[in-house]
């Protein structure tokens, strides 16, 4: 496998889970299922950005809390809320009688009562947690949040079959675990500076993402793309309220 053939997966993993402007594909694209490796590394330019706009807001003198608002609008935009309206999807979904209805409810676009409350619960979690963080540990709490629930996401992609015939999960799945390896080797570095606080906090964003993983298996018989959006995002809230609680 080249270089550019790397470089085109990565470059299509951004297209997929950001809206960062990085361009069309002049020839045939790779396809998805090449390109789950480089998902963490996606992580990690989200979570780039969102510490260059908290750092960026608090130099303006702005509030943390206010900082750590205006940085969850910068990522939400970079994002274009693609895994938060996974989540919404997936707890309306888990709020049916039975696995046909749950997918029906999750595939459509209008959001109910159940996914209006998780997000509001998760977002605002995630804010406060954000708010309370020291400013020397910013960089790295938001790296691993950021390519952290992404690995998560990831190994629910390669452990849990595709409970659809179509959709993201079924484009994204693929033969073995290789794809997570680079995501794996990248978390040793970024729990480092963080520590055994960093440690613990992988070990309940993981408990939580085993947990999803479980009900998305025992309610929908596998994974979906908003299964892994709502993986993400819970995960990425339990790294920040876990960090948030370390000693500063």
């Amino acid at each position: 496998m080249t270089l550019a053939a790397r470089l085109s997966e990565a470059r299509l993993a951004l297209m997929l889970l950001t809206r960062l402007p990085v361009g069309q594909f002049a020839g045939e694209p790779p396809s998805i299922s090449a390109a789950r490796w480089a998902f963490p590394f996606v992580g990690l330019v989200i979570g780039a950005i969102g510490w260059a706009g908290f750092a960026g807001a608090q130099a303006l003198g702005l509030p943390v809390p206010v900082a750590a608002g205006l940085t969850l609008a910068v990522q939400i935009g970079a994002t274009g809320a693609l895994h938060l309206d996974g989540l919404a999807d997936y707890a309306d979904g888990m709020g049916a009688r039975d696995r046909t209805r749950a997918l029906e409810i999750m595939r459509d676009s209008r959001i109910g009562s159940y996914g209006v409350i998780a997000l509001i619960v998760v977002l605002g979690l995630i804010w406060s947690a954000m708010s309370t963080t020291a400013i020397g540990d910013a960089p790295w709490v938001f790296l691993l949040a950021g390519a952290g629930s992404r690995t998560a996401m990831l190994w629910v992609l390669i452990a849990l079959p595709p409970a659809r015939a179509d959709g993201m999960g079924r484009m994204a799945t693929g033969q073995g675990a290789r794809a997570l390896w680079p995501g794996m080797a990248l978390m040793p570095i970024l729990l480092w500076p963080l520590g055994i606080s960093g440690l613990i906090a992988a070990l309940i964003a993981g408990a939580l993402c085993l947990a999803i993983a479980a009900q998305a298996r025992r309610r929908l018989g596998g994974q979906t793309g908003d299964v892994l959006g709502a993986v993400q995002v819970v995960c990425e809230a339990a790294l920040w309220i876990a960090l948030a609680a370390r000693p500063i």
